[in-house]
This record gives structure tokens, sequence and C-alpha cells, in this order.
């Protein structure tokens, strides 16, 4: 495999990225790719500071005959979702990124490359370090934590900020222009139980596993109807648990919030009597799945397998509501957007659900750019959990970001796109957090847009970047940066 990224074009893009793939930054372990950045900064006698949110913060002064020209914001996020594969032996905390080119692509040998959004960061870094283009003042805002929760974005206060203009690097389809996206909130469920004590009689111990699934990120992917590796194993135990006298142990499901859950396995004891019939029933119940996936995941795998015995099991009934909970709740495409065809408007996560012997813990994460709709769904949730004598709160509530199509820099990006390609770029929204929201509610005036390379499968192991998509997606953010209008 070619691991030389730093032979790709553009040079100075590239170079930073192979650094940034070496750093562990997961979220909430961001301090070394903090200090990267900053290192950059100060070798290249730039302003440069850390807030008190974790967010790092470069001014970059105009290049000579531009400083009448709007200031321009650059912005990225620092940490990655670190997704591996079971079979990969890894730590996000201490490992680098084995990132090699796959012929037309950059990707990383089972787990997630970190292209969302190390790309971003990266163009940001060559832009600060190209004394080489023509560009009005720039500032660049590298935030802190965005994965799991916007932490930066949240914690941004107000009069750091003195652009005009703020330029978002963290979208993923090269060629298009976003001017919104949706807001998030989310749903956790928990289930407060007493351990009970492994019954007697004659019982197998089967661990059921769900995996093979795609995944992806929980925003761009959903659209795909993708299977949820939770949701189809709470199917089986809604199925087969009341008519096979089945016993749960523990279940293990999913993993980040915004993650579409790959896998998800648990423990059950079944009657030996049983036995033989469950097993064929798992068998059938996956050629069932497979079916009705079939164009949309096509490694799907539904095991039964025998295990040791568990030490205790959760009680019957709680059991049973869990079950038929985690069956009813939502999950994905809710409702698409009747303004904008092909966008899906509100949608749901089902992203965790995992026992520890007191308590089984679930989570989901909700999508809308419509905010009466995003309540509406978490009141549901919280709903479909109450009946089953479960606790929800409902936290991190954000906006999303509405689109300005009168917008003085979508009109000049838009120029300048045709000017480098011969056809316009396309003007959308996207189902996924941006930052974009969060950063206008404190700095109302600025005028954003947010655009990238091509990214295929981020928050998975599958991620991958298209190299001539960061060629083009450079080239544009050059010439718009050459082309940013007078104050």
């Amino acid at each position: 495999m070619d691991r030389n990224l730093t032979a790709l074009k553009p040079a100075l893009v590239w170079k930073h990225f192979a650094e940034i793939v070496r750093i562990p930054r997961p979220s909430s372990h961001e301090e070394k790719i903090r200090e990267y950045v900053l290192g950059v900064a100060r070798a290249l006698g730039l302003e440069c500071r850390e807030d008190q949110a974790h967010n790092v913060y470069v001014r970059k002064p105009a290049s000579p005959g531009m400083e009448n020209r709007k200031g321009v914001v650059l912005q990225a996020h620092l940490d990655m979702v670190p997704q591996k594969n079971n079979d990969k032996d890894f730590d996000f905390l201490t490992d680098p990124i084995d990132a090699y080119i796959d012929g037309d692509w950059v990707t990383a040998d089972g787990t997630t490359l970190g292209a969302d959004n190390g790309i971003g960061a990266a163009a940001i870094l060559a832009v600060l370090e190209d004394d080489t283009l023509v560009h009005g003042p720039l500032e660049a805002l590298f935030t802190a934590t965005e994965e799991t929760g916007m932490d930066g974005a949240f914690g941004l206060k107000a009069g750091l900020l003195q652009g005009d203009i703020l330029l978002n690097l963290d979208s993923e389809t090269e060629g298009e222009l976003y001017v919104g996206c949706a807001g998030g909130m989310d749903a956790n469920m928990t289930f407060d139980y007493a351990a009970a004590a492994v019954p007697a009689g004659d019982y197998k111990a089967v661990r059921l596993t769900v995996k093979g699934l795609k995944g992806g990120h929980s925003g761009i992917q959903i659209v795909a109807q993708r299977a949820n590796a939770n949701k189809l194993l709470f199917r089986l135990l809604n199925a087969e648990a009341a008519k096979r006298g089945l016993l749960l142990a523990s279940v293990d499901g999913g993993g980040l919030r915004n993650a579409i859950p790959r896998e998800a396995e648990a423990v059950v004891l079944v009657p030996a009597a049983e036995y033989a019939a469950f097993a064929e029933a798992v068998k059938s119940y996956e050629k069932t799945v497979v079916a009705e996936f079939a164009g949309i995941e096509d490694s799907v795998s539904v095991r039964a397998e025998l295990c040791d015995a568990p030490a205790a099991i959760i009680p019957a009934d709680v059991a049973s509501k869990l079950i038929r909970a985690v069956a009813g709740c939502p999950d994905g495409v809710v409702r698409m957007s009747v303004a904008m065809p092909g966008l899906v408007q509100t949608s749901s996560n089902l992203a965790r659900v995992v026992s520890d012997g007191t308590t089984v813990r679930l989570q989901a994460l909700l999508r809308s750019s419509v905010r009466s709709e995003k309540e509406a769904l978490g009141e549901a949730i919280a709903a479909v959990f109450a009946l089953a004598g479960a606790r929800t709160e409902l936290t991190g509530s954000y906006d999303g970001w509405n689109p300005d199509m009168s917008s003085p820099i979508l009109k000049a990006m838009t120029a300048s796109y045709e000017q480098l390609y011969g056809r316009k770029p396309a003007v959308t929204a996207i189902h996924a957090g941006l930052e974009c929201g969060i950063i206008g509610s404190n700095y109302p005036g600025l005028d954003m847009i947010s655009f990238g390379p091509t990214i295929c499968y981020p928050h998975s192991p599958d991620e991958k970047v298209e190299i001539v998509s960061v060629a083009k997606f450079y080239d544009f953010l050059v010439r718009t940066l050459a082309n940013i209008p007078q104050k």
C-alpha cells in the first residue's frame, strides 16, 4: 500500500494532512492536535491563542493591496470519530491512523480516516503557510470536540471573531455549496434495575450478534436507509423472547451518537428445549434481513453462538419493557423536505443500547431543520420509553442554520466556481449539524457558506476522501479568497 501522502497535490494540504493523521485526536482528546496547530502558527509568526473552550484561533494579515477586503474566518473542527473494525487492534488515544492511497482515494486500514474534518484543517493550515496567496484579512478558527457535542462552537465567546464572512470547510461533496443545516438534540433513556439471579433450570447461554453493517454518518448516510444494528437485534428479540421464554442477560449495541450502529450483541438464556427452534429462527431472520436490505447492505450477519453462562440477568419485566421500547423507538428518516427535494428534514438515530448490571442506557441523536419537528420527535421517543418505565432526558438541543439565498458570499462563490470549472455549483442544505448555526447565533452578522472535498462513508472504517476533489476544493478556496468583495 502506498502511504506517501506527501506526494499528492496540492502539496501543502497533503503535507499537513499527513501530519494530522499521525496525531491521536478523538473527541475530548485533542491536546496534541491543538499543540500542532499552535506550533505551525507560531513558526509562521502569526498571532494565535487557545480559548477557554479549547478552540484554537489564528490571525493572518491581508496580503499587500487586499487590506480593504471583507475579513474571512476559515473554520474547521479538530476532532475525529474513532471507529474501527472489531478485528482491528488499534488504540485511538495513542496510535497514528494508517492512511494510504487506494487508487483515486485516500483511506485508512480498518479505522476511520479522519478526513472529516482533517482535510478542512489541513487546507486552513496550507492557506496560513502559503505567502504567495492573495487574500484579505484572515482568521482561522479550529473548533474543539465537534463530533460529540459541538462543545467548541457552543463555548465560542462573542467578540473573538472580527471577520464578515465564515467559510466552514466541513462539507463532504465537492461542487456543492451548503447554505443550511439541521439542528439536533440528544435523547438519553435509562432503565434502572436490580440484577436478578440466573434461575434454576436447563438453559443454554447464547450470544446473539448483528454485524457486517455499513454504518456511517447518522446525518449524511441516514437517507441511504442503512440498517441499524440495534434495531435489528431488538426486532429479533421482540419476535422471539416471549415465544421461546428467552431471558436477557446483557446488551451492548452501537457506539457513537452520530454514527449509525454497525454492530450489536446480546447474551440471552434459552430454555434447552427451545434452543434448536431458536437457532433456526435466527437463521431464518438473517435471510429475511438480507432480503430486506438487498442493494443497501451486502454483508449482514446475524448469528447465535453458545457462550459462557452469565452471572446474572436483567429482570424479566424490565427486559420485556426494554425490548418493546427499542422495537417501537422511531429510527431513521422520519420526514423528507418538501421545499428541497431529496433532503432529509427530520431523522432519528438510535445510536447506543448498553447494560452494565444495574442500568440499561440508550442514546438517540435526533436531527431536524424544523425546530418544532425535532421537539415533537423527542417528545414521541420520551413517551415510548415512559410507557416502558424508563427515564428520558432531552439534552444538547441546538437550532439549525437557515438558508440565505441572497447571501453576497454565495453569489461571489457561485461566480468563482463557474469561472474555474465552467459550471455552477449545486446550492443545497445538509442533514447534519454543521457548526455554522451555533456560531451564527453568537455572530448574527456573519455571511456563511460550507463546502469541502468529496468524503465517502465518514464516521465508519470505510471512510475515504477523493484525491482529485481535494485539489478542486483547495483551488476553489484559493480563488474564493482572491475574489472576496471589498468592505
